[in-house]
């Protein structure tokens, strides 16, 4: 029997296209070598001008959870007081990292497919002196993104705590900028909307940042310090740590794409075909756990039908056989449905394809529904765009 392609549609990592793979499959040069010096000087250029941050751009091999780490790490000392805004699981994951580091943790929860507002942080900053705020952007578990702006404008308007904001879910699909919007820290990886294999974090410092990290001294932490990796990110001919050479060529080839797309058509293609996305689904159905106005245009968590009785493991197997691989839901949406990425560069008929193989897995789960209408709303709304 001939086997169905696969399609990688969990919340990350996303398809990775030909011509990034191509960069990954390049023989591997010394990293002295003044024509992958000379690229890796462009991509830190790119990262800060496109993302409009007149601090500093890191990109070291790591995943989006060093990011995280490096993030606080550069920017807080032991006592000082960090208020965390969780939409869910990966916003609660700086707990964790928060409290390891000697910080007082309060903790701001949205429930679950709801969002943290402005309101909420401002009126929590008024009972305390924070010297850190941190918001994820994109929640994963949820597929909420929060309002950054508007949160970044009630932190600083109302105290003089700086921002982390975790962009893994968002940067590269979402619209974020540093100076502008007021972001401290941005941090994200290389396999979400980058479209780029596992395997780098990257992070975005800007000037009250930078100022903070002056007065620490020298920080616990080695490896994610930012003194040591600051000379390379002016000089990428010095040496700290072995870049990961074919990774930062294919994150070259990634920005490359987005140029060419422009990022406010890129940032627009993910608001209109995630939105379509969310309608397919609901036409046949199905439930967008995330609240307007609070849905995510890079990836949705999928709530079955009431009274369906599909079986999550079972759908999710049946899934993958039509050809979509998903993701199992967590926390308090776990095995009540089903998560879906819909973000980087993905192409239409990717997105054909995955909503017509969830219909192919509706009926074979014994959920009858009518075949196309689901892929009619899609296709039909693909068709206008």
């Amino acid at each position: 029997m001939l086997k169905t392609k696969k399609l990688v549609m969990i919340p990350g990592p996303t398809p990775v296209v030909r011509s990034i793979q191509d960069q990954m499959g390049r023989e591997t040069v010394a990293f002295g070598d003044p024509d992958f010096v000379a690229d890796f000087a462009e991509v830190i250029g790119d990262l800060k001008t496109l993302w409009k941050c007149g601090g500093e751009a890191f990109v070291v091999a790591g995943s989006g959870t060093l990011a995280m780490e490096m993030a606080v790490a550069n920017v807080a000392k032991r006592g000082e007081n960090v208020l965390v805004c969780s939409n869910g699981f990966f916003g609660d994951r700086f707990i964790d990292l928060c409290e390891r580091k000697g910080l007082n943790v309060d903790v701001l929860k949205a429930r679950w497919g709801e969002s943290i507002t402005p309101e909420n942080v401002a009126a929590q900053l008024a009972r305390k002196d924070y010297q850190l705020v941190t918001v994820t952007h994109v929640e994963t578990s949820t597929g909420v993104a929060a309002p950054v702006a508007e949160i970044a404008g009630a932190v600083h308007e109302t105290s003089s705590a700086l921002l982390i904001v975790d962009g893994v879910a968002a940067t590269g699909g979402v619209e974020e900028t540093i100076d502008p919007m007021g972001i401290d820290i941005l941090l994200t990886c290389s396999q979400k909307a980058f479209g780029v294999a596992p395997g780098l974090a990257m992070l975005w410092a800007g000037q009250r940042a930078m100022e903070k990290r002056a007065t620490l001294g020298r920080i616990p932490e080695s490896y994610v310090d930012f003194d040591k990796w600051l000379p390379i990110m002016h000089n990428p001919a010095k040496y700290w740590g072995t870049p990961p050479i074919n990774l930062i060529w294919a994150l070259k080839e990634s920005l490359r794409i987005m140029k060419e797309e422009g990022l406010e058509e890129r940032y627009a293609r993910h608001a209109r075909q995630g939105a379509l996305v969310d309608a397919a689904m609901e036409a046949i159905g199905f439930t967008v756990a995330a609240r307007k106005p609070y849905r995510a245009p890079t990836l949705s968590v999928y709530l079955y039908p009431e009274g369906s009785g599909i079986d999550d493991v079972q759908f999710r197997t049946v899934l993958a056989d039509e050809g979509v691989q998903s993701a199992g839901c967590l926390g308090d949406f776990q095995g009540k449905g089903f998560r879906m990425g819909h973000m980087g560069n993905i192409d239409r008929h990717t997105l054909v394809s995955a909503v017509g193989a969830v219909e192919r897995a509706c009926f074979k789960c014994g959920y009858r529904i009518e075949f196309g209408k689901a892929l009619g709303v899609l296709q039909e709304g693909l068709a206008r765009e």
